[in-house]
């Protein structure tokens, strides 16, 4: 009983299998039928257009496939070409302080970060041999003041030689030159701000001895700040001071305008550049020295310029051409014409043209790779290119 059952499955799995290949079959024919049919109706059509076309020219032209494209106005404009140059942030007022007299640094009045007044002390270093040498001679001094206002005195009565007098008020007077000069040599051993500001950088510690030459401690001011830059020689003349400058900050995110302040003479001859200084506010806020910056300084302007994106600039062996949309000669609608054209600055991806254009022809922007001399175009809406068009 079991062995019929499994029997009965079987056949009845072939035949529909063998109806579904049957249904198949018909189905890859049908297709076939219908595409040999779709083929000579268009043999048939062909033949068609091609004998009307030649009994009626203005017929190929309306039968003639388009392009679609989309178009903008050449433009007129003054035209700013700018060089783009890096620079760093600079003060006048960052420098680094050395001793003038070799001793041991007993004092640091002090301390990193610090704001300090001009003619504050920052340091003071051991002078005790000098303090005693002044303590000396101004006991030497006492004394011939002393002897000097006897001797005077005596002269003012006429008593005594002048020979006499006069070497008393040398005494005083050259006691008083060695402890005047004794002063100011312990004034070395004294260290002042020259000019307001922040300290930086302390570089010895208290006990240690500070050589002239070699750096104390670092003095910074924020104020009278500028920026300097390299810019190649092939600009020679092309600035002057008080021209514009556009300056960017990237590390701050900020932006100022301001003027040229100085102008280099010299050229470097390692790297073939001269320096320009530039002016900065003192109250703008983040400022350092040594800050990156980026300086966009015009070297060229045209006033009503024509103007056009340079990316729709392309070549072939005559040079330079633009695709531009033309009346067709025949029937109507627009077909493609190259315009050829001599090209001048190109800056920010535009570029202006100084021959082959009057100012008043239609480019073809969008979809000018795919069309050539004479081909027929349709010129898109703005809402049409952005579905259809993306070149």
């Amino acid at each position: 009983m079991k062995t019929v059952l499994v029997s009965l499955i079987a056949i009845s799995l072939l035949l529909a299998c063998g109806s579904d290949n049957s249904e198949l079959a018909e189905k890859k024919q049908q297709l076939k039928t219908y595409q040999q049919e779709l083929k000579s109706l268009e043999d048939q059509i062909a033949t068609l257009e091609n004998e009307i076309a030649e009994a009626d020219p203005s017929f190929a032209q309306q039968t003639q496939k388009t392009t679609l494209v989309t178009t903008l106005p050449v433009v007129k404009k003054t035209f700013e070409h700018y060089i783009e140059v890096r620079g760093s942030v600079t003060s006048r007022k960052n420098i680094t302080i050395s001793a003038e007299a070799p001793a041991m640094v007993t004092t640091l009045s002090v301390s990193e970060g610090e704001s300090v007044r001009q003619g504050q002390v920052l340091v003071s270093q051991n002078g005790e041999t000098i303090r005693r040498n002044i303590q000396e001679l101004q006991t030497s001094l006492e004394l011939a003041k002393t002897r000097y206002d006897r001797q005077k005195n005596l002269w003012d009565q006429n008593i005594g030689t002048e020979l006499q007098y006069l070497e008393a008020e040398n005494g005083v007077k050259s006691l008083e030159r060695r402890v005047a000069s004794l002063q100011a040599q312990l004034n070395n051993y004294i260290i002042r701000a020259p000019f307001s500001g922040t300290v930086d950088e302390i570089y010895v510690r208290e006990g240690e001895i500070a050589q002239p030459g070699v750096p104390v401690l670092r003095l910074v001011s924020l104020t009278d700040m500028f920026i300097e830059a390299d810019i190649s020689e092939a600009f020679l003349g092309e600035f002057q001071r008080g021209d514009s400058v556009d300056v960017d900050f990237p590390s701050l995110d900020k932006s100022l305008q301001s003027t040229i302040s100085s102008v280099g003479k010299v050229i470097n001859q390692n790297n073939r550049t001269f320096k320009i200084e530039v002016k900065l506010p003192n109250d703008m806020d983040l400022l350092r020295p040594n800050l990156l910056s980026v300086l966009r300084i015009m070297d060229y302007q045209k006033p009503d310029a024509i103007v056009v994106p340079t990316k729709l600039i392309l070549e072939d062996a005559k040079g330079d051409f633009l695709f531009v949309a033309k009346n067709a000669e025949e029937g109507e609608g627009k077909v493609a014409g190259k315009q050829h054209i001599d090209r001048g600055q190109t800056y920010n991806n535009e570029t202006v043209i100084s021959e082959g254009l009057q100012g008043n022809e239609t480019l073809i922007d969008k979809g000018f790779r795919e069309v050539a001399e004479g081909v027929r175009i349709s010129i898109a809406t703005e809402e049409a290119s952005n579905l259809s068009l993306n070149k």
